[in-house]
C-alpha cells in the first residue's frame, strides 16, 4: 500500500517526481536482485556438488531406479509449474521484451516460481542457464517495487529493464554487460536518465553478488599469449564458422520446441524427457549436464582430442535444445558460451597440433568463440564483446573479440538468421499469452 503522489506536501512531491529519485529507486532494485540472484546462484553451487557426487562411484541397479524416480517428480513438479504459470517457461527474456510493449502481463508474484523452477532444472542437471531466470526475475523485482513507488509508463519500462541489467549483472559478475544487454535487447531508444537508472542497478547488483561470490572474473583461465597480426584470417575464420554453427543451433531449437508439440506429449511430462535423459549423459559424458560453467573453465587445463571435443560439442548443442524444448524454467546465455568455447577450442586445438599456433595461443580461441558463438545467436554484438571482457578479465583480445563478432553477425546475417529472443517472442505471442490477457495494470509501459 502507498500513499497517493497528490496527498504529499510539496516538497515530497518534488523529491519524489525528481530523477535522483529515479536513480535511487534503481540502485534499490539493484540490491534485492543481487541478494536474490546471490541467493540462486548458492543453490546452484550447492546442486552442482551434489551432482557430481551422485555420478561418482559405482552403483548399483536399484540406486539408479531411485534417482530416476528423484528426476521424475522433479520433472513433474517443473511441468505442472509451467502449465500453470506459462509464463515462467524457457528463458524469461522474451517473456520481458513482451511485456515492455505491453503484449505480456508482467505479474511480480511469480517470482518465487520461476526461482524454484529455474533451481530445480538447472540443479538437476538440464542444460539450461542462469542468465534467462535472473533476467526475469530481475524484472520482477522492478514490478515489485513499482507497486510501492508508482511510476509513470516511461519511467516504470526504465525501472523494470533496469532490474533486467541487474539481473546479468548479477548472474556474471558483469555490470556493464547488463546494462549493454538492456540496451540492445530492451531499449529502442536511448536516453541518458536510463542509463543512469540501468548503470545504478547493475552496478549495485554486482556489488551485492561480489560480497557472496568474489570480485574476481567468472572465468579464471591461465596466462594467455596474445595472438599476432598473422593470425587474424583464423579469428575471422572462427567468427564466420560460429555463424553457421549458431544458425544451427536455432533451427534445432525451434525443430524441439515444434516436436513436443507435434508429439502431443502434455506439458507436464515434458521435462521428465531431458531429465532422465541426463542420466545416460551423466554416466557417459557428465560435462555435458549443468549450465557448462565448469565446462569452460576445463578447456584450459584438460588434455582432450580433437574427437573428444567435437564429440562434446555435439551433445551440448542437442541437449540443450533437447532441455530448452521442454518448456522448463532456464536460458540459453550460459550453454551458449559453453558451445562457443567449445567451437573455438576445436579450432585452438586443430591450430596448435599442426603448428600454426604456439602453446598458450589456443586459449584465445576459447574467449573469442564464446562471444561469436552469442553474437551468431541472441546477435547482440556489443553485449557480447563486454560480456567476454568482464567475464574472462583480459582486455589483450579486445580488437580480437570486435573482428570474430563482426564476422560471426555478417555470416548470421547472409543466412538471413534472425535473433533468438525475437523468434522466442513471437512464438509466445502466437500461442495466445498475448494482450488480451493483459490487464492494464499489468503492463509493464
Amino acid at each position: 500500500m502507498y500513499i497517493p503522489r497528490d496527498r504529499l506536501p510539496k516538497l515530497l512531491q518534488q523529491s519524489y517526481d525528481s530523477r535522483l529519485a529515479l536513480i535511487l529507486e534503481s540502485i534499490l532494485i539493484g540490491l534485492l536482485v543481487g541478494l536474490i540472484i546471490a541467493l540462486f546462484r548458492y543453490l546452484l553451487t550447492q546442486a552442482d556438488s551434489l551432482r557430481q557426487g551422485i555420478y561418482q562411484g559405482s552403483h548399483t541397479p536399484v540406486y539408479w531406479l531411485g534417482v530416476s524416480a528423484l528426476l521424475a517428480l522433479i520433472g513433474l513438479f517443473l511441468g505442472f509449474a509451467a502449465k500453470v504459470w506459462p509464463l515462467t517457461k524457457g528463458s524469461g527474456i522474451p517473456q520481458i521484451k513482451g511485456a515492455l510493449t505491453g503484449n505480456l502481463p508482467l505479474n511480480a508474484q511469480e517470482l518465487p516460481v520461476k526461482l524454484l523452477s529455474g533451481f530445480l532444472g538447472l540443479g538437476a542437471g538440464l542444460s539450461l542457464g542462469r542468465e534467462g531466470p535472473s533476467v526475469q526475475m530481475g524484472a520482477y523485482v522492478g514490478k515489485g517495487v513499482l507497486s510501492l513507488f508508482p511510476k509513470s509508463k516511461q519511467e516504470q519500462h526504465w525501472l523494470i529493464a533496469s532490474g533486467s541489467a541487474a539481473g546479468v549483472a548479477a548472474a556474471f559478475n558483469a555490470p556493464l554487460a547488463g546494462v549493454l544487454f538492456v540496451l540492445e535487447e530492451f531499449q529502442a531508444s536511448f536516453s541518458p536518465l536510463f542509463l543512469a537508472c540501468a548503470m545504478g542497478a547493475s552496478i549495485s547488483a554486482d556489488a551485492v553478488a561480489g560480497f557472496f561470490f568474489g570480485w574476481g572474473p567468472v572465468f579464471d583461465f591461465r596466462y594467455i599469449a596474445v595472438l599476432s597480426l598473422k593470425d587474424m584470417p583464423w579469428v575471422m575464420l572462427l567468427g564466420l564458422g560460429c555463424g553457421l554453427l549458431g544458425d544451427l543451433f536455432k533451427r534445432l531449437l525451434y525443430a524441439f520446441l515444434n516436436a513436443y508439440e507435434r508429439c502431443k506429449i502434455p506439458q507436464l511430462l515434458r521435462p521428465v524427457l531431458p531429465l532422465l535423459l541426463s542420466i545416460p549423459l551423466g554416466l557417459y559424458c557428465f560435462d555435458v549436464l549443468g549450465g557448462g560453467h565448469a565446462l569452460i573453465e576445463s578447456l584450459a587445463h584438460k588434455e582432450w582430442t580433437l574427437g573428444m571435443v567435437f564429440l562434446i560439442l555435439v551433445a551440448k548443442i542437442l541437449f540443450t535444445t533437447f532441455s530448452y524444448g521442454s518448456g522448463t524454467a532456464g536460458g540459453i546465455f550460459l550453454p551458449l558460451l559453453a558451445c562457443g568455447a567449445l567451437s573455438g577450442d576445436l579450432l585452438g586445438l586443430y591450430l596448435l597440433q599442426t603448428g600454426y599456433i604456439i602453446e598458450g595461443q589456443n586459449l584465445n580461441f576459447i574467449i573469442l568463440g564464446m562471444a561469436a558463438f552469442f553474437t551468431a545467436v541472441v546477435k547482440a554484438p556489443i553485449t557480447g564483446i563486454v560480456l567476454i571482457l568482464e567475464m574472462s578479465a583480459n582486455f589483450n583480445h579486445l580488437g580480437n573479440l570486435v573482428l570474430v563478432c563482426l564476422c560471426a553477425l555478417i555470416s548470421a546475417d547472409l543466412l538471413a538468421s534472425r535473433p533468438v529472443y525475437v523468434v522466442l517472442l513471437e512464438r509466445l505471442l502466437g500461442r495466445g499469452t498475448a494482450s488480451p490477457q493483459c490487464h492494464e495494470g499489468d503492463k509493464a509501459v
